[in-house]
């Protein structure tokens, strides 16, 4: 682990951005050049303490699921991210973990979309990146840990109650059919690979809509959810795709005056009010 490497390039990463840059207000009383410490911290969702120890070059050595946090925080390109992961130590990230890697492009996008649910999604269908609107309607995927950060694998072992009945049969096939083109790319040995095995043995479901070898399978325009704070929501949503990433970000937005657009300004409010309550 180069310490006096890592710490040089973390800091002039860190100067090199502004707040604007990652979403943030600049304040009247900035004097630091880029970000602060405790703001690339709170990007990374960690704390202040680890950050400047290991930007000082006096902390532990990182993990990889920590160095993938900053480089996110950072907006680091991938050639970036992968020198970080050489100064400290793990070697260059394999290509097809590269996919966990969100472009500095798409994530300033994501920034400027904090008041509307948007998310990024890699091609197993695991939350990269949420907004505070996003996780408001779906929850916080950030928690899920191992297969369940799959959505796929969530959806297949009983996690549905966030969309009508209706809705079950159509999501299940754009699921399977997704991650069949991801198995594709990724081959048998990927994780993709041992996604599709494990739910081929557990869900009787999953293994029948695999069988019917089905890609392309699309979402309608709009999407339907049954909230538990704010009842049933009509969402239309739009899809950008980074091909080279095998990344996709989805954004939702309602139709002025309707009632799904009143309950999803009320959903982005008690989103806020839960954030202000945790941090307080």
């Amino acid at each position: 682990m180069e310490y006096a490497e890592l710490s040089d390039f973390l800091r002039k990463r860190r100067e090199a951005l502004q707040p604007e840059d990652v979403g943030l207000p600049r304040g009247a009383r900035r004097r630091t050049p880029g970000l602060r410490r405790e703001e690339v911290a709170a990007l990374a969702a960690m704390s202040t303490d680890y950050y400047s120890r290991l930007e000082g070059g006096r902390g532990p050595q990182p993990s990889e699921p920590m160095l993938s946090a900053i480089s996110r925080a950072l907006h680091l390109t991938l050639a970036e991210r992968d020198h970080l992961f050489i100064l400290a130590g793990h070697g260059v990230p394999v290509r097809a973990a590269r996919a966990d890697h969100v472009s500095p492009g798409l994530l300033r996008i994501v920034d400027r979309l904090e008041d509307t649910p948007a998310v990024v999604l890699n091609g197993l269908a695991e939350s990269l990146v949420q907004t505070r609107a996003h996780i408001a309607l779906e929850g916080d995927h950030g928690v899920f840990t191992g297969q369940a950060r799959s959505a796929v694998h969530r959806w297949f072992t009983g996690d549905r109650a966030l969309y009508p009945e209706s809705a079950h049969a159509g999501h299940g096939r754009v699921l399977v059919s997704k991650l069949r083109s991801t198995y594709a790319v990724d081959g048998p040995r990927s994780r993709a690979g041992a996604l599709v095995n494990s739910l081929r043995e557990t869900s009787p479901e999953f293994a029948a809509l695999w069988e019917e070898h089905e890609v392309g399978v699309r979402y309608d325009d709009t999407k339907r959810f049954l909230h538990p704070e704010v009842g049933e929501l009509e969402l239309h949503c739009q899809v950008l795709h980074d091909v080279d990433q095998q990344q996709a970000l989805l954004v939702f937005t309602a139709t002025p005056g309707t009632p799904s657009h009143e309950r999803l300004r009320l959903l982005a409010v008690l989103g806020g009010q839960r954030l202000a309550a945790d941090r307080g």
